[in-house]
């Protein structure tokens, strides 16, 4: 779905995809090929080496519990959650916002 919601422009939003080696990233190495997007996968039971995708999956869940789904949420909320994270200081980025 998301492939689809940016069209043509998928590959200058996306540079690279780190996925683990769960059942829904199965068939990332073909997708890889077709958006020519680099996918990168982690070793199993190793969350740390995906660091930064584990911090802003722990800032998403303060507005969305892990277990729910997405779409269940309204077009609203997730743009707020979106601008709420784009506009966050970060100590990564020298407390400078990712904007």
């Amino acid at each position: 779905k998301i492939k689809e919601f940016f069209g043509s422009k998928f590959s200058e939003v996306f540079k690279s995809i780190t996925a683990d080696n769960g059942s829904e990233f199965a068939d990332l190495s073909e997708f890889e090929l077709k958006t020519k997007t680099k996918v990168y996968f982690t070793h199993p039971y190793s969350s740390f080496e995906k660091g930064t995708n584990e911090r802003h999956n722990g800032l998403i869940r303060r507005f969305i519990p892990k277990g729910k789904r997405i779409s269940d949420y309204s077009l609203e909320t997730i743009s707020f959650i979106e601008n709420w994270m784009n506009t966050l200081p970060r100590k990564l980025l020298d407390y400078k916002t990712p904007e």
